[in-house]
Parts: structure tokens; C-alpha cells; sequence
């Protein structure tokens, strides 16, 4: 017979390993932005709905479930977030959709995205010609950022957890070469970097070293 006892152990902890994973994961929240936070969510709502009202499985190894599932998602989010290919192929990267005014077509069929769809995005921010559209970036999200003429205050995401986005970069106009010259004047790697955008033709500049400096003024203080 079903024990209500086992029952309300299996959703309590599967509500604290819910809560960890937010936590490991940074996020005030398991609402997805990326193709690993889709998956993660699925798995753990099956195996926390499944098992539930398992008798055949024990709440052992329900916890065991759990604790492979939750390492497995943390080890895969450190590897993406240090490899550009290994979160390219978890992830995706973003596709440049719009240039200069002139609509990519192949990207928009390649990513499932009809003209309809396209045309609706393109309202909602207020375009109704994809001439005024300098530049427009399919998130990995499926989110489209949209760069119009004459738009100076676009702040371009050049480095990502220390990583080059080198698509980005050449849309800039800029070499890998000019990047890395303008890390070396700063005394800094692209490994330092937490986060460097380019607008107004400066590059900005946000190091890992800010946060263990703030870190440490945190104790002092």
C-alpha cells in the first residue's frame, strides 16, 4: 500500500533539491534561458513526479536520483561556462538574422522562424521595415536583439565568461588581434574577463578580480 509518509518525504526533498539547483545555478528561478535550463527542468520534473509514487523505489534511492541529477547539471554548466564549444553545442550561439538592413534567410529557415513570425517580432519593437534594422541577433533563447540606425547606445557583448564572441566582434568592425591589444594595454587575458561590451567605440571592461576585491572589502568592513 502507497505510504503517505514516503510521499511526503519524496516532495520535500524534492523541493530542497528544486531550491540547491536554483541556487547552483545563480538564478532566482528555474525559468529557462538556455537549452540546458529547458532539459534540466523536464528531467527533474520527472524524476521528482515519477518516483513520487514509486513503492518500488525507495526513498535511498529517489535521494540518489537526485544528487546524480543535480551533479550532473552542475558539472555540465561549469564545463559550458568555461568552453566556448561545449556550450556552443549545449547551448547554441547567437546567428546573426538581420545585417545592415538585409534579412538572412537561410538563418531565419534554419531556425524554424517563418516570415510571419519575423514580421510580428520586427512590430512588437516598433519596425515596420527591415531596412532600419542595422543589426538583429537570434539569442540562443530564441529572443531576437534587435540594433537600429543611428542607435549609439547598443552596448555589444565582445567577451562572455572569458570567451571571445567572435561573432559579435566582427560585426564591430574589430580583429581578435585588436581585442587581445586591447586586453594586453589593460595588463589583462581574455581568461580575466568577466564581461567586455564595445559601445561608443570604447571598450568596457568588467574582471573576475572586481568581485574578489569586493569580496575582500566586504570582510574589512
Amino acid at each position: 500500500m502507497l505510504s503517505y509518509t514516503d510521499i511526503t518525504i519524496k516532495l520535500a526533498i524534492g523541493l530542497l533539491t528544486i531550491i540547491l539547483q536554483i541556487n547552483l545555478s545563480g538564478k532566482s528561478n528555474l525559468a529557462p534561458i538556455n537549452a540546458l535550463d529547458q532539459v534540466q527542468n523536464y528531467v527533474l520534473g520527472g524524476i521528482v513526479g515519477g518516483m513520487i509514487y514509486n513503492e518500488s523505489i525507495t526513498v535511498l534511492q529517489y535521494i540518489l536520483v537526485l544528487l546524480i541529477w543535480t551533479l550532473l547539471v552542475t558539472v555540465l554548466r561549469f564545463i559550458t561556462k568555461h568552453n566556448k564549444y561545449m556550450k556552443w553545442l549545449i547551448d547554441g550561439k547567437p546567428q546573426t538574422l538581420i545585417k545592415n538592413g538585409e534579412l538572412i534567410v537561410a538563418t531565419a529557415l534554419k531556425n524554424g522562424m517563418s516570415a510571419n513570425d519575423l514580421t510580428f517580432r520586427l512590430r512588437t519593437e516598433g519596425i515596420s521595415d527591415i531596412k532600419q534594422v542595422k543589426l538583429a541577433i537570434l539569442e540562443q533563447n530564441g529572443q531576437l536583439t534587435i540594433t537600429e540606425y543611428g542607435d549609439e547606445t547598443i552596448k555589444y557583448p565582445l567577451i562572455l565568461d572569458g570567451q571571445i564572441n567572435e561573432a559579435i566582434l566582427e560585426e564591430t568592425g574589430h580583429s581578435i588581434e585588436w581585442l587581445q591589444k586591447q586586453l594586453v594595454g589593460k595588463n589583462l587575458e581574455v581568461k580575466d574577463v568577466y564581461l567586455g561590451t564595445y559601445a561608443n567605440k570604447y571598450l568596457n571592461i568588467y574582471t573576475y578580480a572586481e568581485a574578489k576585491s569586493s569580496k575582500q572589502n566586504k570582510h574589512v568592513t
